[in-house]
């Protein structure tokens, strides 16, 4: 990306004014990478601590497998899922909250004994489900995030900082450059001045 200036003054210092503004903000925005990058691998493994206790709970009920014909599908259902936003290094996330649950009547006398904790289960299965999905969502947008940060602590360290300093050194040169050929043609006038007032005192 050039850098578009002009040799003057007001160039230099609204150049000068963008160089500083970048280089404050290149800290804050590295930090910010930084608690991204730990952000985003810590939601990673909690997604993946969160499938891994499913497969367990899974497994773990593997022997009611039978059972499950008996079970009524209808008997509950998920009704409503509250989704809480919450703020993690300055970036809006997911985050799970209650989990509605609508339950069908049934007879504890007629149906089996177990049917109470087949709810339960399904609760929690249910609920394990959708906060992996939580959880791989959250990683997602902080990755989607932190990419766009890095690219920005790119853009400013490589391209726009570099940029606006050789901008600098390229105006001050030329100003001197200026400057000197001023003070040469100013001292050429005078010496000429000086003959041509030496000729006329002569004469």
């Amino acid at each position: 990306m050039a850098i578009k200036f002009q040799y003057n003054k007001t160039s230099l210092t609204e150049i000068g004014k963008q160089l500083k503004v970048r280089q404050r903000a290149l800290p804050t925005l590295q930090s910010k990478e930084s608690a991204l990058r730990l952000e985003v691998r810590k939601a990673k493994e909690e997604s993946i601590h969160i499938n891994e206790q499913l497969e367990e709970a899974l497994r773990s009920y593997d022997y009611m497998a039978s059972l499950w014909n008996e079970f009524d599908p209808g008997l509950i259902a998920i009704t409503d899922v509250e989704l809480l936003t919450v703020k993690v290094a300055g970036v809006k996330t997911p985050a799970l909250g209650e989990i509605k649950y609508r339950l069908q009547p049934f007879n504890a006398f007629t149906k089996p004994a177990w049917y109470p904790d087949g709810v339960a289960i399904l609760k929690k299965l249910s609920r394990l489900g959708i906060e992996s999905e939580v959880y791989t969502e959250k990683a997602r947008i902080l990755d989607y995030q932190r990419k766009k940060t890095t690219q920005k602590v790119n853009l400013y360290e490589k391209v726009q900082i570099p940029g606006y300093q050789e901008a600098i050194r390229k105006i001050k040169r030329y100003m001197e450059d200026e400057e000197n050929l001023s003070k040469a043609s100013s001292k050429i006038v005078k010496n000429r001045h000086a003959a041509e007032e030496e000729e006329a005192s002569e004469a």
